[in-house]
């Protein structure tokens, strides 16, 4: 038998091993799951109807989105809410010498 052949199969082996580890390690694991369920009184359906907030990544829509009130304005019009980087013409008044209060809504 050459050395490829004999990896092979102890390749073989070894994969079935840890097929078998894999699927004992779960057992194990929804036994004692049922266990501690059972100690508790709950059933699965207690546990799937628990009320679940949106699911990450996914985005508000625009009714749950609340306008922020602007903070700054300017006599232009121009506006910030204070949140996030200055904007440009804020930035462009401060360096001009003007202060933030001035800006206050």
């Amino acid at each position: 038998m050459t050395d490829l052949q004999q990896l092979i199969r102890q390749k073989a082996d070894l994969e079935r091993q840890i097929a078998q580890l894999n699927s004992k390690g779960r057992q194990d694991a929804i036994e004692e799951i049922r266990t501690i369920m059972a100690e508790h009184g709950l059933t699965s359906d207690d546990i799937s109807s628990q009320p679940r907030g949106r699911k990450a990544g996914t985005k508000l829509d625009g009714s749950e989105r609340k306008a922020v009130a602007a903070k700054y304005k300017d006599d232009q019009g121009n506006q910030w809410t204070g949140r996030g980087l200055k904007p440009r013409w804020l930035t462009a008044a401060l360096a001009a010498g003007r202060k933030l209060e001035d800006f206050a809504v």
